[in-house]
C-alpha cells in the first residue's frame, strides 16, 4: 500500500494541474452555452467610471416567464459626472426590484468573463458591489428589520469608494414616514457629496419626497417605473422612464391581491380626503380626526368597546324584561338610559 501512495505521489501536481484546467473549461463552456442559448452579447470592460447598459435584461427572471411573454428590457446609464445617482420611484410589483438586481448581475457577469443579458453593455470597473435589498429580522440577536437595514447601510457607506456600485431598495420603510424620509435623503446627500468617493447609485424608493433632491443635486436624476391606468386598472409596463412619479398605485396593488371591496374603498376615500385637504402640510397636517369620524365598513361590536357608560348601558338593556314591559315602563326606562348619556 505504501509503494503504491508514493507512485501515485509523483503524479498529484499533473493530476492537480489537469483539475484546473477542466473546472476552467467546463466554466468557459458553461458560459459560452448560457450566452448562445438566450441571446447574450459581449460586454466592453473599460477602465473609468461609466456603467451604460442598453437594454439590459434579468437573467433569472426572462427564464420564469410564461410562454410567450417578454421580458422588458431597460436602459441603465450612471457616471460620476452627470448621473451618479438615480431615484427611482414607482408602485410595489412596477419591477425596481428586478431594475435594480439585474444590474448587479449584468455587472458581476461581465466582470466574472462572462457574456451578459443585454443589446449593449459598457461596464466601467467595479471593485465591490454593495446591495440593501429586502427586509429580513435578525431574531436570534434581537434586531428588527429597521436595525438589521441600518447595520448594512452603515456597512456600506463606511466603506464605499469611487470604483463601488450601489444598490438601495426602499430603505427607511422599518421606521416612521418622516423618520425614513429623513434617514434616506441624508444617505443619498451623503453619497452625492462625498469628497472622494463618487459611487454610482441606484435608489429605488416609495418616499416620492425624495424627488425633490433632483432640484439641488446635480448628480441626482430622478426615474420611474412606469404604470398606465385603464380603466381603473393598473397595467404593469415595468418601463424606466425619466421623471419622478407621484402616484404610488398603493390601493390598486391591494384590490388586485384580493383584498375585501370595503376596505379598498374606504382607503380610496381616506386617501381622497388627506390628498385634497391640503397636499402640502404633509400626513400631520390632515384631518385625521375628521378621517376617523366618518369611517364605514367593518365595525367594531356595541358591546366590544370598553366604555364604562356603555357597559352600563349594556346592564340596563340586558336587564329589562322585555315580554313583561308595559308602554310606560319602557318610556321611564329609555328616560332612564338617556339620563346615562347625559351624566345625569
Amino acid at each position: 500500500y505504501n509503494e503504491l501512495v508514493l507512485a501515485l505521489a509523483e503524479f498529484i501536481p499533473a493530476i492537480q494541474i489537469n483539475a484546473n484546467q477542466i473546472a476552467r473549461l467546463d466554466c468557459l463552456l458553461s458560459f459560452a452555452n448560457v450566452a448562445k442559448m438566450n441571446n447574450y452579447i459581449r460586454p466592453v470592460i473599460e477602465d473609468n467610471d461609466v456603467l451604460d447598459i442598453h437594454q439590459g435584461r434579468h437573467p433569472v427572471i426572462e427564464k420564469q416567464l410564461p410562454l410567450g411573454e417578454k421580458y422588458i428590457a431597460n436602459n441603465v446609464m450612471l457616471d460620476s459626472e452627470s448621473q451618479q445617482i438615480i431615484i427611482i420611484t414607482g408602485p410595489n410589483m412596477a419591477g425596481k426590484s428586478a431594475l435594480l438586481r439585474q444590474t448587479a448581475l449584468i455587472t458581476l457577469l461581465a466582470q466574472i468573463g462572462s457574456f451578459v443579458p443585454a443589446e449593449s453593455a459598457h461596464i466601467g470597473l467595479v471593485d465591490k458591489i454593495f446591495t440593501r435589498v429586502g427586509a429580513s429580522d435578525n431574531i436570534s440577536v434581537g434586531e428588527s428589520t429597521f436595525m438589521v437595514e441600518m447595520n448594512e447601510a452603515a456597512d456600506i457607506l463606511n466603506n464605499v469608494s469611487s470604483r463601488s456600485l450601489v444598490l438601495f431598495d426602499e430603505l427607511g420603510r422599518g421606521t416612521s414616514t418622516y423618520d425614513g424620509i429623513s434617514i434616506a435623503w441624508a444617505i443619498v446627500e451623503y453619497i452625492h457629496e462625498h469628497p472622494k468617493a463618487k459611487a454610482r447609485t441606484l435608489f429605488a424608493t416609495h418616499y416620492h419626497e425624495l424627488n425633490e433632491m433632483e432640484k439641488s443635486f446635480k448628480r441626482i436624476k430622478n426615474y420611474n417605473v412606469s404604470v398606465k391606468e385603464v380603466d381603473n386598472r393598473v397595467i404593469f409596463l415595468r418601463k424606466l422612464e425619466r421623471g419622478g412619479s407621484e402616484h404610488s398605485f398603493g390601493i390598486h396593488v391591494a384590490k388586485m391581491a384580493g383584498m375585501p371591496k370595503s376596505i379598498v374603498k374606504r382607503a380610496d376615500d381616506i386617501l381622497h380626503q388627506l390628498e385634497s385637504d391640503n397636499r402640502k402640510q404633509g400626513i400631520s397636517g390632515k384631518p385625521l380626526a375628521e378621517v376617523s369620524e366618518k369611517r364605514e365598513g367593518v365595525q367594531l361590536n356595541f358591546f366590544q368597546l370598553d366604555d364604562p357608560v356603555l357597559c352600563q348601558i349594556r346592564d340596563e338593556i340586558l336587564n329589562i324584561d322585555v315580554n313583561n314591559l308595559t308602554p310606560l315602563e319602557a318610556l321611564n326606562k329609555l328616560s332612564d338610559i338617556k339620563k346615562i348619556v347625559r351624566g345625569k
